[in-house]
């Protein structure tokens, strides 16, 4: 609390000679020092939630958020800065005025890829639209600015198309899949790293993760010394492919 008062102070008035900082924020003169004199530290403006101040090596400057932007101490999207849809401003005031370019509402945003079931997205860097993709199974939810399994999406999404497999309505008794009814399990032919499981009779396809793959005769998923068939599978590294954020992530447990 100590710290934030001494950081409010710098707008109080006292303060006089803004100049441009090479780094493109306001370099204040004869400002009160930075609580700390070694490292990077951001700090709320009082009034303004698309500023902050920033003290890098005991050096104050005002920084403003890009446009689509805003500062909650949290965000790391760009400059200490966080989607502004992710911000609680309180009483700071926000300028939420977009500075839109092709394919871009705001400079920096997630935006979905058309008004159809889609796994993919937009994501907006400096105005420019750069097109991810959701992880296989998943598509983009933009309500929540993220990947999502399409079974929350029914409206537009048909989630049988999307993972490519159709849930029954019975499994036979003491097989595997009936194991885990009402929510059965089915192994995805020729992926020992992901099983489809499904939810109110919709498909869901998870990944193992943690390293581990599917023992199909269990249904469950385990260390590869203790799946022999699947001992030498390599995964694809998903988070480097499919770059985006998922809401819906979740890791088949024993």
């Amino acid at each position: 609390m100590e710290k934030l008062q001494m950081i409010t102070r710098f707008e109080t008035g006292i303060l006089s000679k803004p100049d441009v900082f090479p780094r493109g924020g306001i370099l204040i003169q004869n400002a009160p020092a930075c609580p700390e004199k070694i490292g990077v530290q951001a700090y709320a403006h009082p009034e303004s939630c698309n500023l902050f101040f920033l003290c890098t090596n005991g050096t104050l400057t005002v920084e403003t958020c890009e446009n689509g932007l805003l500062f909650d101490g949290k965000g790391a999207v760009h400059n200490h800065c966080n989607y502004n849809w992710a911000v609680e401003c309180g009483n700071r005031k926000a300028d939420l005025t977009p500075i839109s370019t092709p394919g871009c509402e705001y400079q920096f945003g997630l935006y979905p890829d058309g008004n159809e079931c889609s796994v993919h997205y937009i994501k907006c860097a400096h105005g420019e639209p750069i097109p991810h993709q959701c992880e296989p199974g998943l598509v983009y939810d933009e309500r929540i600015h993220g990947c999502n399994w399409p079974d929350l999406l029914l409206e537009k999404c048909n989630p049988e198309a999307v993972v490519g497999f159709k849930c029954p309505t019975k499994v036979p008794h003491g097989s595997p899949a009936a194991r885990f009814w009402p929510f059965p399990r089915f192994p995805v032919p020729g992926d020992c790293g992901r099983l489809i499981t499904c939810v109110n009779g919709y498909p869901r396809l998870v990944s193992c993760g943690d390293g581990k793959v599917l023992d199909e005769s269990t249904l469950t998923c385990e260390e590869p010394e203790y799946v022999p068939q699947c001992a030498n599978h390599i995964r694809n590294n998903v988070s480097e492919k499919y770059p985006p954020i998922m809401a819906g992530s979740l890791k088949c447990n024993r």
